[in-house]
């Protein structure tokens, strides 16, 4: 029900597809990551606006995603098929941070003037001088400010921001001619004003009644964006998200938990969709504790609870099998207009092998996200008749044992080896005899050793000193 083949296919080989489906819950972010990224694109990164996509810049920021959709185009009068590849890049950056001097400071003694240093890596606040300070606060004075909160829209530029221009254009193909080929758009209010920088030449469109400008630089020449200070009226219009999911965890223990799942529904109309976990096999689920609840975003939205009915309509469910397969769950539901659907079921935690554990055990085992698709039958507005939706993936703390147990074990044993071996070798080597056969030594007797070993002491040392003086 999720998902389906996307692209356009023959009938003789839509027969022959299959549709798998898999998940990566976590990945370790490396600069690595964006190389082969990069190298799908037409310009490999060196024009247009892949340019800007550094490494440090874009897995620095507050939040990132990237996402390749493949799909084949097959037409009935040809043999031979396409490939349609989109290539997403999404970044939510902080412009204060990001535009933060953290570039090179030329230093004028010591050094040559073409070499760099890096300038300030450590953030710092601004010198007091340079903030503006409310002078109408009773407690201000020189080394006293309380700043002033700025309404304005922040200056900021393209180069200030990514640390480069953008590397003019990057038609697909040398033929290329088409107006959408390199375009670089801007979503800002029409009195926002906006400096475009490019040592060629350039053409500037307005789309949605000017919140919208699009430039298409020329090929080979830099093209950077400034935006200075200003105080705007109209802020650009921002869409309600129509629908949005969180999923998070329930319960403490070790032993069982529960999943909390809330869709909320806030347009007019009810709306219906797929709901898809694939979680690991050490998740049991029970799925007899599956319920739903709805609850309106508003008074005036009807709560009551036999008028829905129909919320779950249908449910695939296949069970784990341990160190097989994990659990498969697929639901149809119904989301109300104007209201949200919060669905809970619990789960037993399994107990792994202590070779099945990760270095980082006590880091937790990654679950992932859920896969929501808003079916195209009753949303007619959607682009394209259905679209996808994704929760955040969850961290499963799973019963971890003391790895430090069998460490103590081998110290342990072997020092009840050590101790033993030892015992047993002074009974075999040593040579035990009775107290009566050993010869008593009178008081006389040990004196008259003693002072034989002396004597002879003193002749060897003596002798030493004799051979040393004939020398």
């Amino acid at each position: 029900m999720t998902f389906e083949h996307e692209g356009k296919y023959t009938a003789k080989s839509d027969r022959n597809l299959h549709l798998l489906h898999g998940t990566l819950p976590h990945e370790v972010v490396c600069t690595e990551n964006l190389t082969p990224f990069l190298k799908l694109l037409p310009c490999k990164g060196k024009a247009g606006i892949s340019s800007l996509l550094d490494g440090h810049k874009l897995f620095d920021a507050t939040w990132q995603t990237m996402a390749i959709d493949v799909r084949p185009i097959c037409t009935e009068d040809s043999p031979d098929c396409v490939l349609e590849m989109e290539q997403t890049v999404d970044m939510v950056l902080d412009m204060e941070r990001s535009a933060r001097p953290r570039g090179m400071k030329r230093l004028i003694k010591f050094v040559h003037p073409s070499h760099t240093l890096p300038d300030n890596p450590i953030p710092r606040p601004p010198p007091l001088e340079d903030v503006e300070c409310d002078t109408s606060k009773p407690y201000n004075a020189e080394d006293t400010c309380f700043p002033i909160v700025k309404d304005s829209e922040p200056a900021w530029s393209v180069t200030g921001v990514f640390g480069r221009p953008i590397k003019g254009a990057c038609p697909l193909n040398e033929e290329d001619n088409s107006q959408s080929s390199g375009l670089i758009c801007i979503n800002v209010p029409p009195e926002r004003e906006v400096i475009p920088i490019s040592e060629s030449k350039y053409e500037e469109r307005s789309h949605d009644s000017g919140f919208l400008r699009c430039y298409e630089p020329s090929a080979g020449s830099d093209f950077d964006l400034t935006l200075p200070e200003q105080q705007l009226s109209a802020k650009p219009p921002i869409e309600r998200p129509r629908m949005y999911a969180s999923r998070s965890f329930t319960g403490n223990g070790q032993e069982r938990g529960g999943v909390r799942t809330v869709i909320t529904n806030n347009s007019p109309q009810s709306v219906s969709l797929s709901y898809l976990e694939s979680l690991p096999w050490f998740m049991k689920v029970y799925l007899h504790t599956l319920r739903r609840t709805i609850k309106p975003l508003s008074l005036s939205t009807s709560t009551k609870e036999d008028t829905h009915n129909d919320l779950i309509r249908e449910v695939y469910y296949r069970p784990a099998v341990d160190r097989h397969r994990g659990t498969h769950l697929e639901l149809l539901l119904n989301v109300p207009p104007l209201s949200s659907l919060t669905l809970t079921y619990d789960f037993e935690k399994a107990i792994l092998r202590y070779t099945e554990y990760p270095p980082d055990a006590n880091r937790g085992f990654d679950v992932a996200p859920a896969v929501i698709r808003l079916l195209p039958g009753s949303n007619s507005s959607l682009p394209g008749g259905s679209a996808y939706l994704r929760t955040t993936s969850l961290l499963l703390p799973l019963p971890t044992p003391d790895f430090s147990m069998p460490y103590n074990v081998i110290i342990l044993t072997s020092t009840v080896m050590a101790l033993g071996f030892g015992s047993i070798f002074n009974l075999l080597v040593r040579r035990f005899v009775a107290a009566d056969e050993v010869p008593a030594l009178d008081s006389n007797e040990l004196r008259s050793k003693v002072l034989g070993q002396i004597e002879r002491l003193k002749r060897s040392l003596r002798g030493k000193s004799a051979v040393g003086k004939e020398e």
